[in-house]
């Protein structure tokens, strides 16, 4: 019988294991997958190791602060800045047509772009940066209000809204076209006031830390364990059936699979409404270059792109990719410390929006065609923004949402989860809690608060 049960091995699931560990709660995380981290993972093809997810950390604070969501996790899991071994970011940029904003960690360039490229929006800016100040994170009705009213309240210049919105909805946005004013102030604060950052290892450096400290605290890890049910008894989860037959009995479970995936799993369930299924997923192609490229001429870490004055939010509906606007990352442009040395290659990563639905039903060889077909659209597209790189691609590599669904096991492949979020944990049954995108954080460091958040509040307390 274990104390909890934590229904894959994300960066969640690992977080709260070994938050509950910390207190010597018997826990075990199931993990459906070979591998750990669920989006946000790494594998390694043709000699060559790749990151999965990861762009960049966000929430980037310098060593010693004692406050923010970054603290918060190196206190309450009890690691030194050092484990996460974090390089802030060079400098990353907004493109749309004919206007570019540049920003760093903290607002001091924004701001000084905002003032260069809208003069007249600078009061309304500060005024704007006032109502995140006093925005109260516990108000829910607050938080689902919409971030656009909210913004066509104190900036009069639509282009501007959308230069705004653009980064924080990538990056943390499950609604198409618009945004829950809680979570566009979560990744405002998390982007442009705190900032962005990177392990020169990348995402399998902080994967491996929480791995290693789990197991250290007698935490049990099984891989290829999927969760074919909940069971329950009374209101309350008794354990769970895995995929193979076998019964784990557990006190609690706490859930990273998705709300309406969690839901579906449970016995006392028979007809999941499945409307609040996420729906946003995305393609990323990876190049590799024989050379950095700084040497090119690009050096942003990341640029956000968009080629009209309105910014595109929305799942394709005729197309698989909708590549008018997307993210371009350069892992080679965070400031690594110089004892770490170079990465081995230079790497450009681009990120466009898809529909999971079109690339799902696509007959094999027919899928492998329309990725080399959409590898050379995503790549035409993302050059308008950033020096012609093609030339000097080594190798590729693209996931689609189904390689996303095939990680996560989230519907439709949906990177940010559910469009209504379960800020509690809460389910209907007094013992199964969710943890993860589906509870309201989205990234790496806000997965990892959602673990801590719901172990602390749920878990430790029953």
């Amino acid at each position: 019988m274990y104390d909890t049960i934590i229904i894959g091995a994300g960066m969640s699931g690992l977080a709260a294991g070994i938050r509950l560990t910390h207190f010597d709660q018997r826990v075990c995380i199931l993990e459906r997958h070979y591998t750990i981290g669920g989006l946000n993972s790494f594998y390694r093809l043709r000699g060559r190791d790749y990151d999965v997810g990861l762009h960049a950390v966000t929430n980037f604070t310098p060593k010693g602060t004692k406050q923010g969501p970054l603290a918060r996790v190196l206190k309450q899991l009890r690691f030194r800045w050092d484990d996460f071994a974090l390089s802030p970011q060079i400098g990353s940029s907004i493109r749309f047509p004919d206007v570019e904003l540049d920003f760093g960690n903290g607002l001091e360039l924004l701001c000084q772009e905002i003032e260069a490229k809208f003069p007249a929006q600078v009061d309304n800016f500060q005024r704007l940066l006032e109502k995140l100040i006093e925005y109260n994170d516990l108000d829910q009705a607050a938080f689902e209000s919409s971030a656009r009213e909210v913004l066509c309240e104190t900036i009069t210049d639509p282009l501007l809204i959308e230069m705004i919105l653009c980064p924080l909805m990538w990056y943390g946005n499950a609604r198409e076209n618009d945004m829950d004013y809680g979570q566009f102030c979560i990744m405002f604060r998390s982007i442009f006031m705190e900032g962005l950052s990177r392990p020169f290892a990348g995402v399998r450096l902080i994967l491996k830390n929480l791995v290693r400290r789990f197991r250290e605290l007698g935490g049990e890890l099984k891989l290829r364990s999927g969760v074919r049910q909940i069971r329950s008894e009374d209101g309350r989860v008794v354990g769970v059936e895995l995929d193979d037959g076998t019964l784990v009995e557990g006190r609690n479970v706490l859930s990273s699979a998705g709300q309406v995936e969690t839901l579906r799993l449970c016995d006392d369930i028979t007809d999941v409404d499945d409307r609040n299924t996420g729906q946003l997923s995305f393609v990323e192609s990876v190049s590799v270059l024989d050379c950095e490229p700084k040497q090119l001429g690009h050096d942003r870490t990341i640029v956000f792109y968009n080629d009209s004055e309105r910014f595109h939010w929305q799942v394709p509906k005729d197309e698989l990719c909708d590549i008018r606007t997307g993210v371009i990352c350069s892992p080679n442009n965070f400031a690594y410390d110089a004892g770490d040395g170079c990465l081995p290659d230079g790497v450009m990563r681009v990120t466009s929006i898809a529909n999971h639905r079109k690339w799902s039903e696509l007959a094999e060889n027919d899928y492998e065609l329309e990725k080399l077909r959409w590898y050379d659209q995503v790549m035409e597209s993302a050059v308008r923004y950033v020096p012609d790189f093609r030339k000097h691609i080594v190798d590729t590599d693209m996931f689609t949402p189904k390689t996303i669904r095939r990680f996560t096991f989230h519907d439709n492949g949906a990177v940010y989860g559910a469009k209504e979020k379960v800020f509690d944990g809460t389910t209907h049954l007094k013992n199964l809690f969710l943890c993860g995108t589906d509870q309201g954080f989205v990234g790496i460091i806000g997965s990892i608060v959602s673990g801590i958040s719901i172990a602390n509040q749920h878990c430790l307390r029953n």
